[in-house]
């Protein structure tokens, strides 16, 4: 097994403190949902505007999409109908929400064990159809998450 390059381990390491691990920020995607309750997740803060369980699904759907531009594979394979937001809940049942953390799991640990894979020489390349290399993808990503955390953190507030 090959060592990672410092771009490569910079890169999963901010990956890793947007999604789940202790940073110095505050709260990071994963810990901004910790405990909270299906009814917690459905409320909306107004009628046209988004829960926190669509943030997460939504979430869900762009580690499934930065993993396809990266790969080059195929749309069609994400696992709910439909793409980049989704309204929620369509059952606001404790499974259901559960159901769609794990959702989140999955996409998140199976987008970074791919990134982790990729060569140094694959960070600079521009996918098709994208216009930012492979590393400003993974970035990107990581900030995608942490934005959606505060906005999360800014739901739960209100929600009081």
């Amino acid at each position: 097994m090959r060592k990672p390059s410092r771009e490569m381990t910079l890169l999963l390491s901010i990956l890793d403190e947007a999604y789940q691990k202790q940073a110095w920020h505050g709260p990071n995607l994963r810990g901004s949902i910790r405990g909270l309750s299906a009814k917690q997740a459905a409320w909306r803060p107004s009628p046209r505007r988004h829960n926190i369980w669509e943030i997460v699904l939504h979430c869900a759907y762009w580690k499934y999409a930065v993993r396809r531009r990266i790969f080059g594979e195929k749309r069609g394979s994400f696992p709910v109908k439909g793409s980049n937001w989704f309204v929620r809940p369509v059952t606001k049942t404790e499974k259901a929400w559960r159901e769609e953390i794990r959702l989140l799991e999955s996409c998140h640990r199976s987008m970074r064990d791919a990134i982790a894979q990729l060569n140094p020489s694959d960070l600079k390349r521009i996918p098709r159809g994208s216009e930012v290399s492979n590393a400003r993808i993974v970035f990107g990503i990581a900030a995608h998450d942490l934005y959606h955390a505060g906005q999360i953190q800014l739901l739960k507030r209100l929600m009081k």
